[in-house]
């Protein structure tokens, strides 16, 4: 499936403060914890907890989010399908740097050991 540029907006619109409980509730019911979802977005963005809360307080879109991001070099392994998009063939590249973390959120609630959800060697 193919991105618009109305799905696009959209994401980059999106506060992520406003995702951030579903990403909570979603590891927790699947017995993972909060902390993990800091080492998995910590990973993919090189935030730590008092950058996460900074966002979250101040309500800032994606699109700041990934902008004020240092991107992990090993993001580009992250492949794979999350709602119902390819995430390799995702052109624009704020809507491909959401996916990677709902990608990532994803393994970390179907139980995959942490070392295959970092891509380690």
């Amino acid at each position: 499936m193919k991105t618009t540029p109305e799905h696009n907006d959209r994401i980059a619109k999106m506060s992520f403060a406003s995702v951030y409980p579903h990403y909570i509730s979603k590891v927790q019911n699947k017995g993972r914890t909060k902390e993990e979802l800091h080492q998995v977005i910590a990973w993919l963005t090189g935030f730590d907890d008092i950058i996460l809360q900074e966002f979250i307080d101040n309500k800032e879109t994606f699109e700041t989010f990934f902008k004020k991001a240092k991107l992990n070099p090993n993001a580009k392994l992250i492949t794979g399908v999350i709602c119902g998009y390819r995430i390799e063939e995702i052109e624009n590249s704020l809507t491909r740097q959401v996916r990677y973390l709902d990608k990532l959120v994803d393994e970390l609630a179907k139980g995959k050991k942490m070392e295959k959800i970092l891509r380690v060697s």
